[in-house]
């Protein structure tokens, strides 16, 4: 008996780590159908990877510049966490890398503790999002409602466009954290004559930028916009600041260590990175699935690629990265089977960067200023804006808030104030949709069996029946309340459930106090249609167990009216 008991432990033992082993595979581990049709589509996915690579290269550059961690570590970031994101990520066609959301949460950062506080904050909310991917806490962007998405990415470009005011105009950056404010500043103290060879540029780059795709659609516009604006301010002798040497390779790997004291000052920084790199991919990710017409995407993977991919990024000197919407749009576009392309992007920029960083270092910052600026106008959908605006007061109100808090405050805020409002007004609108009503006389004449004129007659006098649907929880519960203490001067009162979905304690309560108060009038009451879980709160907070007791607790509107009518004929003088 002892060895079947110690057998039977075993391989329950055995059954756990193997589903142990399953779990971790699914969510952390690559595989070979990663990789499904690559005999078939290796082509294509070079074709893409190259596209995407000439795309990313100047937003790798500009994005590390306006974060303030230097051109280097944005080309390190699209080259590591690209690499790391594309293998161990949960989507075939997320791209990876430095993005205009995560510049924006750097940039406050830099300011306060310097560019190198970066790195250990990459380290830091890589493991955080990696544990998030572990725990299965993928599904968490469907819980972001849609209007604070794009409330979001409002304020977002809002702020990218004015982070590159001091690159447009020639001068360094202010002090400040505020980008508006800062924005004004270099505004302010600007030369105009010195500032003009800069707004030359940038104006090279807006005019080819939104030229060239009318011309041809795929025509790698960016590219061409630095090559053109660079060749002009060398051969023109323009006195412009430009990107810098940059390093011939990657630099060597190193883990930075850090004290008590300044791992607390940073972690704050760090759970707002992780934060925002776990919403932003995974919306990324969604937004291929959609473009590529499949549902492919494996949410808790995909996490865990983007905390490897951060650690990663982190160790090797570059900055936070995140899944790319825009770069993942053109990935699809360009015709990605694979996560291969990914890979092939980070290479081709890799190679850029060994062979070509001479070239590099010669792009006038003021171009990067325009290509951001241009990428800020182009990610706010204005249909989706026009719709939401369109649709109901509430979601143009949580959309208007998150975009204000996201420039006046921080992203993460913004995305916490966003939900915070939509929860309140979406918990608002449910509330008004739930009712509580009395039924019509008829309910209450023709629910029991052959009736009878003058006993039609009893039922309507001294018999209330009110009809209850809806949501029965906090935010509803006082009116519930309100509706019911006012009922009229009679002997029984029913009270339909079962149009109740949802039921929770303070609804639960609510009814407890609504019953006690009726009852104290002298007024019976009987439920009717409680469902098993209504029944488990409603005994919980102590509203069934007088009804209970006394047999109040009916399963038809039938029965109980038939029992409301014994008890009123009981109750009433003798009819003559």
């Amino acid at each position: 008996m002892q060895g079947a008991s110690s057998g039977l432990r075993e391989r329950r033992r055995s059954m756990n780590a193997a589903g142990l082993g399953e779990l971790l595979r699914q969510r952390a581990l690559p595989s070979r159908s990663d990789y499904a049709g690559l005999r078939r589509s290796w082509r294509a996915d070079t074709i893409a990877g190259i596209t995407v690579g000439v795309v990313a290269l100047p937003l790798a550059l500009a994005f590390g510049v306006t974060s303030g961690v230097g051109a280097t570590a944005g080309l390190v970031t699209a080259i590591i966490a690209g690499i790391v994101a594309a293998v161990f990520g949960g989507s075939n066609w997320q791209v990876s890398g430095p993005t205009g959301a995560m510049a924006v949460v750097l940039v406050p950062l830099v300011a306060r503790y310097g560019a190198a506080a970066v790195i250990p904050v990459a380290i830091m909310a890589g493991g955080m999002v990696l544990a998030m991917g572990l725990f299965g806490l993928g599904r968490i962007v469907d819980f972001i409602p849609w209007p604070v998405v794009e409330g979001f990415t409002i304020g977002i470009a809002t702020i990218i466009f004015l982070q590159q005011v001091p690159l447009a105009v020639g001068v360094p950056k202010p002090e400040g954290e505020n980008t508006a404010l800062v924005a004004w500043r270099a505004l302010t103290s600007a030369t105009w004559s010195e500032a003009a060879w800069s707004l030359a540029v940038l104006a090279i780059v807006v005019v080819l930028m939104l030229l060239l795709p009318r011309i041809r659609k795929s025509f790698p516009a960016s590219i061409a916009a630095v090559v053109v604006s660079t060749a002009v301010v060398g051969w023109l002798g323009w006195t412009v600041a430009t990107i810098g040497p940059l390093p011939s390779g990657l630099p060597v790997p190193s883990v930075p260590v850090l004290d008590t004291a300044a791992t607390g000052a940073l972690f704050s920084a760090a759970l707002a990175v992780a934060a925002l790199a776990a919403i932003e991919s995974l919306l990324s990710a969604r937004v291929a699935d959609g473009m590529a017409g499949t549902a492919q995407l494996n949410p808790d993977r995909e996490l865990v690629g983007q905390g490897l991919a951060n650690v990663a990024s982190g160790v090797f000197g570059g900055m936070p990265a995140t899944g790319a919407i825009a770069r993942t749009a053109v990935n699809v576009r360009a015709g990605a089977r694979t996560r291969v392309s990914a890979i092939v992007h980070s290479l081709l920029i890799l190679l850029i960067v060994l062979f070509l960083g001479t070239w590099v270092a010669k792009i006038p910052l003021a171009a990067l200023a325009g290509i951001l600026m241009v990428t800020a106008v182009r990610m706010v959908d204005v249909r989706s804006a026009r719709a939401i605006l369109r649709s109901t007061k509430s979601d143009a109100l949580v959309m208007v808030l998150t975009a204000l808090a996201t420039v006046v405050f921080d992203l993460i805020l913004a995305v916490e104030i966003g939900i915070a409002v939509a929860a309140v007004l979406a918990l608002r609108a449910m509330a008004k949709s739930s009712t509580v009503a009395p039924e019509a006389d008829e309910v209450v004449a023709t629910a029991a069996d052959q009736v009878d004129d003058e006993r039609a007659r009893l039922l309507r006098q001294h018999i209330a029946v009110y009809r209850m649907d809806g949501a029965l929880f906090f935010g509803a519960a006082q009116y519930f309340l309100d509706e019911l203490t006012s009922v009229a001067d009679v002997r029984v009162v029913i009270l339909r459930l079962g149009g109740v979905r949802v039921i929770d304690a303070s609804g639960g309560h609510a009814l407890q106090e609504t019953i006690s108060s009726l009852r104290a009038r002298g007024i019976t009451v009987l439920l009717c249609g409680v469902s098993e879980r209504q029944r488990r709160i409603l005994d919980a907070v102590g509203a069934l167990s007088a009804l209970q007791a006394q047999h109040h607790v009916f399963t038809s509107l039938a029965e109980a009216v038939e029992h409301a009518h014994g008890h009123v004929q009981r109750h009433l003088p003798p009819t003559e």
